[in-house]
């Protein structure tokens, strides 16, 4: 999936249009707590600005409805243009719609080496049609195309550098490149570098080729591990979604979180998984979650009254051997519930795990959500191969899904 990127075209005096991923999380006066995706889009950012262009960066943030201007106002975008002015030590303008007369007036009067920032794109209803079923709707088709093409008039190259969108088929990821056929469609730096480090791991890995999978359901996974079990030598499970196999395994489970309507699911997996598959041996596990709460850890049953909360000492060792051999290690979510003491042992060791075994050579990548957030909380995010923007991305792209959004740019 080699694809043109924002070095490959000149700028000089064009209009660019960027959709970025600037979902970033905000405590509830709007601040911005972790502007990491930002920062992640700095250096495509700094391409179109260092080389003259006019950067129009667009983006959502948060899950407006789109229907409710008073509503929909705590997710405005503007924390980011100014958090971005900080970083570039240049003035972001901010543009308070992303179409319409307004815009158009301030995209107009940019200059060469300007940037601006459109409100939130999901303001607009028609940026995504959510309902699977509403999606041949012809009116609503209408109201998407009509939008993308707004947005799409606003500039003479499109840039994705939005991993974490980029398995949707919202209006600006997708109908916005369509509408621009015969102008440059490019990826920026991130997108370049999340498939070539997403495609590499899952398409010609180094061997032994050791996943990680955790998280709390076995649903969000089941394709996954299907895709996995394919091209891996090992798998191995951690979080919530352990309980399910062991539910599938005839073994008690207490409390804990489990999907029991997908517990043939498990047992079909568990069949084809074989000695490939790996469950935990131990759990940790306590009668309440709740920071210093009384755990301990157990061998086979959980009993009423416990919840499985991480995996156990001896699954942690036996974790670690694995990925010690490992050539190549991909990791999606975490081992427990890492957020809190004591039950973030089994994430931490994991991670502590992958950092050593990057340090021997080996490709190591975090497949973003919950993984992300955990290695970069332990301050580890540096000392591994690649760090995944896209949780839901990443994980269709384990999957072997195609992205229209990427297919549709120019090739190589």
């Amino acid at each position: 999936m080699a694809k043109k990127t924002i070095a490959d075209v000149n700028v000089k005096g064009k209009r660019v249009l960027m959709r970025v991923d600037f979902n970033v999380p905000q405590d509830d006066k709007g601040k911005i707590t972790d502007d990491r995706r930002i920062r992640m889009a700095l250096p495509s950012i700094e391409q179109v600005l260092k080389g003259g262009g006019r950067l129009i960066l667009m983006s959502h943030l948060g899950r407006p409805e789109g229907k409710d201007p008073a509503a929909d106002k705590q997710w405005t975008i503007k924390p980011c243009a100014d958090r971005l002015s900080q970083l570039i030590g240049k003035k972001v303008m901010f543009a308070p719609d992303c179409v319409g007369p307004e815009v158009e007036k301030i995209v107009a009067g940019m200059k060469d080496g300007d940037c601006c920032l459109l409100e939130n794109v999901r303001f607009h209803a028609a940026e995504q049609i959510k309902d699977k079923k509403a999606k041949d709707d012809p009116a609503l088709k209408e109201k998407k195309e009509k939008f993308g093409k707004q947005l799409a008039a606003l500039a003479d190259i499109y840039v994705n550098d939005a991993f974490g969108t980029c398995h949707r088929d919202n209006a600006s990821m997708l109908t916005v490149p369509q509408q621009m056929a015969g102008k440059p469609r490019v990826v920026g730096f991130l997108v370049k570098k999340e498939l070539e480090y997403l495609g590499e791991a899952l398409n010609s890995p180094k061997r032994p080729f050791v996943a990680i999978l955790g998280g709390k359901k076995v649903s969000d996974k089941i394709a996954v591990i299907e895709a996995l079990l394919k091209k891996c030598d090992t798998v191995l499970i951690g979080g919530a979604m352990n309980y399910t196999f062991m539910l599938a395994q005839g073994k008690k489970v207490g409390t804990s979180l489990v999907e029991a309507d997908k517990v043939d699911e498990a047992k079909r997996l568990l069949q084809l998984g074989g000695d490939k598959l790996k469950l935990p041996v131990d759990v940790v596990a306590a009668a309440e979650f709740k920071a210093g709460a009384a755990a301990q850890t157990l061998a086979g049953d959980i009993p009423d009254g416990l919840q499985g909360l991480d995996i156990g000492p001896k699954t942690v060792e036996m974790f670690r051997k694995i990925i010690a051999g490992a050539k190549t290690v991909a990791w999606n979510g975490p081992m427990g519930v890492f957020e809190m003491k004591p039950f973030d042992a089994g994430t931490l060791a994991v991670a502590q795990a992958l950092v050593e075994v990057t340090a021997k050579g080996a490709i190591t990548v975090i497949g973003g959500g919950d993984s992300a957030a955990a290695i970069e909380q332990m301050g580890m995010s540096e000392k591994v191969s690649h760090v995944s923007t896209g949780g839901g991305a990443s994980l269709e792209f384990m999957e072997g899904k195609s992205f229209k959004a990427v297919e549709v740019l120019d090739e190589a």
